[in-house]
C-alpha cells in the first residue's frame, strides 16, 4: 500500500510544473534571430548577427531571444564519432547567449535545419545525441535564463512516432548535466498544430511545449520565394474579422485542451507574415495573435528580427514601427465583421435531403437524421480524407463575391476533417482552399471565408471525413454571401431605440431590443468571445455572474446592423 501511495504521489508530482510556468511567464515576449545561425554559414543568407542587436531588442522591451542554430555543417561539427562540435563555434554561440543575458534578456538555443537528421534519423541519431551532450555540458553552469529547445520542426523521415523516442532520449541526455533546466519540446510534422495529437510528452517537470503558427499560410507566405506557387497568393488579405479570429481560435482549441489536460506551459516559438503581404494586414494579424497568445498566458517569439519577416532593416538601420507597435504596444482592437445573406441553410429536423455521402478506396459510410441533426456514420475508413465525403451539390456562386461557410458539429472522438467549396466536375478544384479542422467531441462552431473568382451555378460544399471511423454529427450548415464591415463603419443606427442597462452592472444585464437585433455577443478586452446568445424580440436578461470584474464589449447584431458598446462589470 505504501509503495502504491508513493507511485501515485510521484506521478502527481511529475505533473507539477510550477517552475516551468514561472520561466514561461518570464519569457513573455520574444523575437527570433532568424536567418543568422541557422543559415549554412553566418553570412550565407545576408543577415549576420551584430552585437548591438541585443541591446536594441532589450531597449524595445522584449523579454527573450530565440537563437536558431544549424550545428551540422562541417565547419561547425564533425560527421564522424565522437561528433565533436568545433570549439570556436561553441564560443561564438556563447558570445550570443552572454550578450542576451548581460542585457537582461533570456535566451533559447536550439537545433535547426538538421537536414541529415530529417533524412536519415536512425543513421544520425548518435550524432544528434552526442551534440546535445556537448551543448549540455558546455552550458551546464548557466542560470535558468538560458533554455534549450531540442529540435526545430521535426519532419521527413523523422516521423511523429520516431520523434517521440528521439525527444525522450535527448531530454535524458540533457538531464545528465542539466537536471533542472527548462527544455522546450516541439511537435513533429513541421512544428505546427497538425502533429499535436501524435506527441507523447515526457514525464518531466521542467518542460515547455512549443508550437509554430503561420496560418493562413497563403497570407503569411504570399510571395515567399522559397514557397512554390506563392506568387499566386499575392494580394491575400487578413482583415481581422470575427470569422478569421474564430478560425484561429478553432486551430488552437486542441492545444488549449492539451495544456489543461497535461498542465504544461505553452510557448509559440515562431509566427510571422512575410514582407510581401500588405502592411496593414500584417499589422492586424500580428496584433491579434500577440494579444491572443498573451490572453492565454502563453509566451511567444516573433519570426524574426532583421530579414524578410523582420521588424528591423539593417540596410537603412530603421525599424518597421507598425510591426513594433503590433507586437508590443497595440491593444486588442474591436474585430471587423461580416453581414451575410444566406445562400443555403440546413434544416436537418426535416431530414437530410440534398446531402449525399460518397465513398471510395474501400470505405463505407451512411447518413441519417438523428435528433434534428445530420449524423455521418463511418463503418470503414479509407486512407485519404476524400474516401468518405459528405456533399451538397448545386450551389450557385458568383464571381467577385465573398462567401462564408459556417457549421456547428462534433465527432465521437477528436479527429481531423477537411471542408471546402469547389467544382463538381474534374479537376474538382477548391474555390475556398482546403480548410483542415481538428474537430472535438462537443458541438462547436467552425467557419471559413473565401472569394469567388469565377461563376459556377453547380458548385459543391464538401466535407472530407475518410481518415478515421469516428462518426461526425452536424447540427447546422450555412453558406452565406457576405460583405465586410470594419469597426469604424459599424455606425449606430440613426434611430437606435434599443437599450443596454445597467452600466456598470453587477449580475444581470438587461437588453431592451427595440431595433430587431438577432444576437448579442460579449467579448473581453483581449477579444475573446465569452458569450453568444439569440435575443428575444422585446427584452432579454443576460446573466453575468460568471464574469470577473472589468471592462467588456457588448455587441448587438442583425443582418444589416451591428451596435457595440462598452460595459463595466462590478
Amino acid at each position: 500500500m505504501n509503495l502504491l501511495f508513493l507511485l501515485i504521489t510521484f506521478s502527481a508530482m511529475a505533473q507539477n510544473r510550477e517552475h516551468a510556468f514561472n520561466i514561461n511567464e518570464r519569457l513573455g515576449r520574444g523575437i527570433n534571430y532568424g536567418n543568422m545561425f541557422e543559415a549554412p554559414s553566418e553570412t550565407a543568407w545576408g543577415n549576420p548577427w551584430k552585437p548591438e542587436y541585443t541591446g536594441m531588442i532589450a531597449e524595445l522591451e522584449f523579454n527573450h531571444v530565440r537563437i536558431p542554430i544549424r550545428w551540422e555543417p562541417a565547419e561547425r561539427s564533425s560527421e564522424i564519432a565522437p561528433y565533436t562540435i568545433n570549439p570556436t563555434f561553441l564560443e561564438r554561440i556563447k558570445q550570443v547567449v552572454d550578450s542576451a543575458i548581460n542585457n537582461g534578456l533570456m535566451a533559447i538555443i536550439n537545433m535547426h535545419h538538421h537536414e541529415a537528421l530529417y533524412e536519415d534519423p536512425d543513421g544520425q541519431k548518435a550524432r544528434f545525441l552526442a551534440q546535445w551532450k556537448q551543448i549540455s555540458e558546455y552550458f551546464q553552469d548557466y542560470p535558468d535564463d538560458l533554455l534549450f529547445e531540442i529540435l526545430n520542426e521535426p519532419h521527413g523521415n523523422l516521423t511523429a512516432e520516431k520523434w517521440n523516442v528521439f525527444l525522450a532520449e535527448a531530454l535524458a541526455t540533457i538531464r545528465e548535466d542539466n537536471p533542472d533546466r527548462v527544455v522546450l519540446i516541439g511537435i513533429a510534422e513541421y512544428g505546427g498544430l497538425g502533429g499535436l495529437s501524435k506527441l507523447q510528452l515526457p514525464d518531466d517537470d521542467n518542460i515547455i511545449l512549443t508550437v509554430h503558427y503561420y496560418n493562413p499560410f497563403h497570407f503569411t507566405h504570399q510571395g515567399a520565394e522559397w514557397s512554390e506557387g506563392s506568387e499566386a497568393w499575392l494580394g491575400t488579405e487578413w482583415t481581422d474579422t470575427e470569422t478569421e479570429r474564430q478560425v484561429i481560435q478553432n486551430d488552437f482549441a486542441p492545444l488549449i485542451a492539451l495544456q489543461e489536460q497535461k498542465n504544461i506551459p505553452i510557448h509559440v516559438g515562431e509566427f510571422g507574415a512575410y514582407s510581401k503581404a500588405d502592411m496593414k494586414w500584417r499589422v492586424k494579424w500580428t496584433t491579434f495573435l500577440g494579444r491572443y497568445f498573451e490572453s492565454l498566458g502563453w509566451s511567444w517569439a516573433y519570426w524574426e528580427f532583421s530579414a524578410g519577416f523582420g521588424i528591423y532593416d539593417p540596410g537603412t538601420k530603421t525599424y518597421t514601427e507598425e510591426l513594433v507597435d503590433a507586437l508590443l504596444h497595440n491593444p486588442m482592437p474591436d474585430p471587423a465583421y461580416y453581414v451575410g445573406t444566406p445562400v443555403y441553410a440546413s434544416n436537418f429536423s426535416s431530414g437530410t435531403t440534398g446531402w449525399n455521402v460518397y465513398t471510395n478506396g474501400g470505405a463505407s459510410a451512411s447518413k441519417q437524421s438523428v435528433n434534428n441533426n445530420l449524423l455521418v456514420q463511418i463503418n470503414t475508413s479509407g486512407t485519404e480524407g476524400w474516401h468518405v465525403q459528405l456533399v451538397k451539390n448545386g450551389m450557385n456562386l458568383e464571381a467577385g463575391k465573398k462567401y462564408r461557410v459556417t457549421f456547428i458539429a462534433k465527432a465521437d472522438a477528436q479527429r481531423p476533417i477537411t471542408s471546402y467549396v469547389g467544382q463538381s466536375v474534374s479537376p474538382w478544384s477548391a474555390y475556398s482552399g482546403y480548410n483542415g479542422i481538428t474537430m472535438g467531441t462537443e458541438m462547436t462552431k467552425y467557419t471559413y471565408v473565401f472569394d469567388m473568382t469565377t461563376n459556377d451555378n453547380a458548385a459543391r460544399l464538401v466535407f472530407d471525413l475518410g481518415q478515421t471511423t469516428d462518426n461526425v454529427t452536424f447540427e447546422s450548415i450555412i453558406l452565406e454571401e457576405v460583405t465586410l464591415q470594419f469597426p469604424s463603419s459599424a455606425i449606430e443606427p440613426v434611430h437606435l431605440k434599443s437599450n443596454i442597462f445597467p452600466n456598470p452592472v453587477n449580475d444581470i444585464l438587461m437588453v431592451e431590443n427595440s431595433d430587431h437585433f438577432d444576437e448579442i455577443f460579449i467579448h473581453n478586452i483581449q477579444g475573446a468571445k465569452l458569450l453568444e446568445k439569440n435575443l428575444d424580440e422585446f427584452q432579454t436578461q443576460i446573466d453575468l455572474r460568471n464574469l470577473t470584474s472589468g471592462i467588456y464589449f457588448v455587441s448587438l447584431q442583425n443582418q444589416k446592423n451591428r451596435f457595440t458598446t462598452k460595459i463595466i462589470k462590478n
